[in-house]
């Protein structure tokens, strides 16, 4: 057997359970000195309540005092864990309000430019129009190539598109129903 904690051969009380370890202080596996030497080994929280209660009820005449110098050196302890930033209620933020227009302008300064992004508008609705029929150009073909019925499928969204319509418009003139 190699190693620290080889059991030894006969019947010994814990102590002697363990035999000493072979290559020095404390080579690989813990050896029975250490084992006795644990931290964990002395930690109850049963005890540590017991001892608190204990200690609390001996009559000592600065009880007060003391467990008031432990609460505020334990309250400082924790106000330097607390970032500055939360401890003070945040600055109010500073509102910069941008205008787009003067506000001095006529009211033929206002159709003007009414009508000028109406017309802007209007050239981006058709530019959106026509890259949507090169779209479906470009499915016509793909379909076409690939054997699909191109013509029934477009037959058969142009009815979907109608009965959505359809009930689009009973819903607004409320004959939908309710």
């Amino acid at each position: 057997m190699v190693g620290c904690a080889r059991k030894a051969e006969r019947s010994t009380p814990r102590s002697a359970e363990m035999l000493p370890c072979p290559g020095g202080l404390a080579p690989g596996t813990p050896c029975p000195y250490l084992r006795d030497m644990s931290f964990w080994r002395n930690i109850s929280p049963r005890r540590a309540v017991s001892d608190f209660a204990e200690t609390w009820h001996q009559p000592t005449p600065h009880r007060w005092k003391i467990l008031g110098v432990a609460v505020a050196a334990t309250g400082a302890v924790l106000m330097t864990f607390i970032p500055p930033n939360q401890r003070v209620e945040p600055a109010r933020p500073e509102v910069t309000y941008i205008t787009s227009w003067s506000p001095d302008r006529t009211r033929e300064e206002i159709v003007a430019s009414n009508l000028d992004n109406q017309r802007r508008q209007d050239e981006r609705r058709a530019l959106l129009e026509k890259r949507e029929e090169v779209r479906k150009d470009l499915y016509r073909a793909i379909g076409e190539a690939t054997f699909v019925d191109v013509d029934a499928m477009e037959a058969e969204i142009e009815a979907e598109r109608a009965a959505e319509a359809g009930t689009e418009a009973g819903t607004q003139t409320g004959a939908g129903g309710f």
